[in-house]
C-alpha cells in the first residue's frame, strides 16, 4: 500500500463532495477526493437528480405529443414510444454532466482516487481500491451523502426495489406500485404514469408532499388524480413481496394490491456505514446522522461532515452550499449557510416549489402573517403556455411585511422560486416585490400579483 499526503481529504464525490473539493483548490489547498463510483457526482448526478429530471421531461413530450398538441392545431399520426432510446437519452446526459466533474477536477489539479475510505485515525485514511493508498491529511470533510431507506417486511429484490431501479426498467409497468408521496415516489411515478403504467401511491401520512405547504400540496394531490395517478393515503403498508411475476404489497386494513412493479420510496438515509468512524472518535446519533457544530465540525479534530449526513434537508444544493462554507470556514476562517432560505422542487407537472416557511408553520408557532395568492389562470403568459394549474402564495409578517415562506405550483415553478430565494436572502418586504417591475408576459407576474394580494392590493385578480 502506497501513502500520500493532502491539505483536505474530501470523502464523497457527490454535489457538496465535489464542489468543496474545486472551492478547496481555488482557495489554495492540495486537494484530493475519494469516491467509489467511477463515475463522479453521487447519487445526484448518476442515479438521482439529473436521471430522473432527464427521464420526467422525455415522459411529458411523450405526452404532450400524445394528447397536448391537438388545441394548438398540430395533427400527428400513431405516436410511439421508444423506451431503450429513451433510457440512452438519460445515460448519455449523466455521462456529459460526471465527465464535466471530471474535467473540472483535473482543471483544478484536484487528485481523484476511486475506492472505499476507512478511517485508521482522525488523520489518515485508508482507501481501498485498485490503488489502495493511505493518505494523511491536515483536514478530512465527510462528504458521503444517502442511501434509500427501507421498510420493515419489505426486502429489494426482483421486482421490488428503490429509485435506482426505477431510472431503469426495461420495459413499462403494467402497475407500478408506489411506496411514498414524497418527492421522489411522485416524480417516478409520474414518468411511468406518462408512459403508459397504472400508478398506485399508497402514503402512510393523510397527506402527499409532506413538508410542503399543505394548501399548495392538497392542488397538487388533485392535478395529480386528474393526471390518472390513484392514491391511497393513511395507509400503512405492512410488507411486500415477489411471486413469479406479480407483487404482493400488503395494507393494514384493506385487500392486498397485485402489481408487477413495487418502488419503495420512503425517505433516504445517512450513508457512514464502513467509514470506520469509530476510529476517529465520531459516533453518530439515534437518525444515524454525524453531530457537527455550526462549522460543520465533527468531534474529531479537523474532521468535518457536510450534506445528508449530518441531517437537514437532503438536496443537492443544500450540500453544494454548506461544502463551500465549510471550506471556507476551514481557509479563511468565516463560512455561512442561510437555512431559512433553502428552496426545495418537487418536478411533477405542474411543478411544485417552495421557500421559508409553511402557512402551517407560521399557525403552529403563533405568528401574525398576511397572505396573498395569485393562480396561473389570471395569468397571460401561462395562459399562452396552456398551463394554467396552479397558483403563488406569499406569506409576508402581519408587522413588519418581511417575507416568511413563497409556495409555488404552477409552470416552471423551480425556476420562479430563485426570485422569491433572493428576495428572501436580501430581507425583501412583499411591498419590495410588489414594486419591482415584471416584464409582461411573463410567469413571474404571478409574483408580484401574489406580493400585491398579501398587500390587499392586486391588480388582476
Amino acid at each position: 500500500m502506497t501513502t500520500a499526503a493532502h491539505d483536505l481529504l474530501v470523502i464523497g464525490a457527490g454535489p457538496g463532495g465535489y464542489v468543496a473539493a474545486i472551492r478547496a483548490a481555488q482557495l489554495g489547498l492540495d486537494v484530493a477526493c475519494v469516491d467509489k463510483e467511477e463515475l463522479l457526482g453521487g447519487t445526484c448526478l448518476r442515479v438521482g437528480c439529473i436521471p430522473s429530471k432527464a427521464l420526467l421531461e422525455s415522459s411529458e413530450h411523450f405526452l404532450t405529443t400524445q394528447e397536448g398538441l391537438k388545441e394548438h392545431g398540430i395533427l400527428v399520426g400513431d405516436v410511439a414510444l421508444d423506451l431503450p432510446t429513451l433510457m440512452k437519452r438519460k445515460d448519455r446526459i449523466v455521462k456529459l454532466l460526471t465527465g464535466g466533474i471530471d474535467g473540472l477536477f483535473k482543471k483544478n489539479k484536484i487528485r481523484r482516487y476511486q475506492g472505499t475510505a476507512r478511517f485508521i485515525s482522525p488523520e489518515v485514511v485508508e482507501i481501498d481500491g485498485p490503488e489502495p493508498v493511505e493518505i494523511r491529511a491536515k483536514h478530512v470533510i465527510i462528504a458521503t451523502g444517502s442511501v434509500p431507506a427501507g421498510l420493515p417486511g419489505i426486502t429489494f429484490k426482483g421486482r421490488i426495489g428503490t429509485s435506482t431501479e426505477a431510472l431503469a426498467y426495461p420495459e413499462i409497468p403494467g402497475h407500478l406500485v408506489v411506496i411514498g408521496a414524497g418527492y421522489i415516489g411522485l416524480e417516478l411515478g409520474s414518468v411511468w404514469a406518462r408512459l403508459g403504467s397504472k400508478v398506485t401511491v399508497v402514503e402512510y401520512l393523510d397527506r402527499i408532499l409532506p413538508g410542503m405547504d399543505s394548501g399548495i400540496a392538497a392542488i397538487a394531490l388533485r392535478v395529480l388524480k386528474r393526471q390518472g395517478l390513484s392514491f391511497k393515503l393513511s395507509t400503512k403498508v405492512l410488507s411486500a413481496r415477489q411471486d413469479g411475476d406479480t407483487c404482493i404489497v400488503e395494507v393494514e386494513g384493506a385487500a392486498p394490491i397485485s402489481c408487477d412493479q413495487v418502488l419503495v420510496a420512503v425517505g433516504r438515509a445517512p450513508n457512514t456505514a464502513g467509514l470506520g468512524l469509530d476510529a476517529a472518535g465520531i459516533a453518530v446519533d439515534a437518525k444515524g446522522r454525524i453531530p457537527v457544530d455550526a462549522a460543520f465540525r465533527t468531534v474529531a479534530p479537523g474532521v468535518f461532515a457536510i450534506g445528508d449526513v449530518i441531517g437537514g434537508a437532503m438536496l443537492a444544493h443544500k450540500a453544494h452550499e454548506e461544502g463551500i462554507a465549510c471550506v471556507e470556514g476551514i481557509v479563511t476562517g468565516h463560512g455561512h449557510v442561510n437555512y431559512d432560505v433553502i428552496p426545495g422542487v418537487c418536478f411533477i407537472d405542474p411543478e411544485v416549489a417552495s421557500v421559508g416557511r409553511t402557512e402551517d408553520d407560521l399557525k403552529a408557532a403563533g405568528i401574525a402573517y398576511r397572505t396573498g395568492s395569485f393562480p396561473f389562470r389570471a395569468n397571460g403568459r401561462a395562459m399562452t403556455l396552456g398551463r394554467t394549474d396552479g397558483e403563488v402564495k406569499v406569506l409576508a409578517d402581519a408587522a413588519t411585511d418581511r417575507i416568511l415562506g413563497v409556495h409555488i405550483i404552477g409552470p416552471r415553478a423551480g425556476d420562479l422560486i430563485a426570485e422569491a430565494a433572493t428576495a428572501m436572502e436580501f430581507a425583501a418586504s412583499a411591498e419590495d416585490l410588489a414594486r419591482t417591475c415584471h416584464a409582461h408576459p411573463t410567469l413571474p407576474e404571478a409574483i408580484k400579483e401574489a406580493a400585491l394580494a398579501a398587500l390587499g392590493r392586486a391588480i388582476h385578480a
